[in-house]
């Protein structure tokens, strides 16, 4: 007969197994701190959280300490400049959330005297923070009982349940039986559990279930195939957009930059010159669309992949014997081109145009 809860004793193991295998992370407090009092940082969880989304937790790990280097606390990131947060941030992408960042910051010092709220209500009511954010900070910051549900939770959960439903459909049950395993004691360590299980143990290829705490209760290993979990709905194919970039460099070696509109997509990033391509319309791809008049010289085409679409930008180079300036735009030195807040659909344009402006940074 089906089963349809796991064993009695499967989140004791759960956290059993966490105590001795949990990884050590930046913004976490691991289970030897807490025993010796160390409390965690409301603003460490919720930094890491936002960073986390879309990205790894590598990639994460040096933009984390990087940011608490600069902004070491909350009203420290509330009174920065927004364009050196825009700067900090580039190269994580999804870039709404450095907007969405600097405003949580500021809300937290404007209106909560520098601390962040301890519930999840009051957590979503915070720009950009939703439910999954709310959940975790809730849940690993305040020790509150709530169901956190990333993407390696989703995929533990469904195996250990057998969820048929395919995602994002199966969301809500899914958070309602991780809500039904969370413990009253420990549910900050419990969602970390969680997570590491499935960064860990629950991986989407070749899980190691012979090793999982869950092992005895998996309802996936029992009865079908794990790695078939969690069902997913058939992916529509990403349109493809067109654009064209322009990569002007003057006889200072500086390339021309430009500031995007605040709103949209890439809001408040810099860019070189381009034609106005979106997720729903293609922009002009000749060199007709040129943003003033230079010698341009087609030098290929580069291709980015945003989460709704793809965009294939063909792009133009001029050498400029005269600097062009407009309201948002200025020359900067192709040395300190890493520095700036250029998201990497910009960073690969210029680099086509110059193979070595990034030769530093990637070193």
């Amino acid at each position: 007969m089906k089963h349809d809860t796991p064993a009695a004793d499967a989140t004791f193991l759960l956290l059993d197994w966490y105590d001795r295998h949990h990884r050590d992370l930046p913004w976490r407090v691991s289970p030897p701190m807490a025993r010796k009092g160390v409390i965690a940082d409301p603003y460490h969880v919720w930094l890491s959280e936002v960073m986390l989304q879309q990205t790894t937790v590598q990639a994460v790990k040096a933009y984390f300490n990087k940011f608490l280097t600069l902004w070491p606390t909350i009203n420290d990131l509330a009174a920065a400049d927004t364009e050196d947060v825009m700067k900090a941030w580039a190269g994580l992408g999804y870039y709404a959330r450095a907007r969405n960042l600097k405003k949580c910051a500021e809300a937290v010092a404007a209106e909560h005297g520098g601390r962040f709220p301890d519930s999840e209500d009051t957590l979503k009511a915070l720009p950009g923070i939703g439910g999954y954010t709310a959940a975790a900070v809730a849940a690993i910051a305040f020790n509150r009982r709530s169901a956190v549900l990333d993407g390696n939770v989703e995929r533990v959960i469904s195996r250990l349940y057998a969820i048929e439903t395919p995602l994002p459909a199966a969301k809500p049950e899914m958070r309602a039986r991780v809500l039904a395993l969370t413990p009253e004691d420990r549910p900050g360590d419990f969602a970390q559990a969680m997570m590491d299980l499935g960064a860990t143990i629950c991986t989407p290829k070749r899980p190691a279930c012979s090793l999982c705490p869950f092992r005895a209760s998996c309802m996936a290993l029992a009865t079908a195939d794990p790695e078939t979990f969690p069902r997913k709905a058939e992916k529509r194919q990403k349109p493809l957009r067109l654009g064209a970039a322009f990569v002007a460099i003057n006889r200072s070696n500086a390339v021309y930059l430009r500031k995007r509109a605040d709103t949209g997509l890439l809001g408040g990033m810099t860019e070189v010159p381009g034609t106005g391509w979106t997720a729903r319309h293609d922009g002009e791809t000749s060199v007709d669309a040129q943003p003033f008049a230079a010698p341009w010289e087609a030098c290929g085409t580069i291709t980015h992949v945003f989460t709704h679409f793809k965009l294939r930008l063909s792009v133009y180079r001029a050498n400029v014997q005269r600097p062009e300036t407009g309201t948002n735009g200025w020359w900067e030195p192709v040395a300190s081109l890493g520095a700036q807040a250029l998201p990497t659909v910009m960073k690969k344009a210029i680099a086509q145009a110059i193979p070595n402006a990034f030769k530093t940074e990637r070193s």
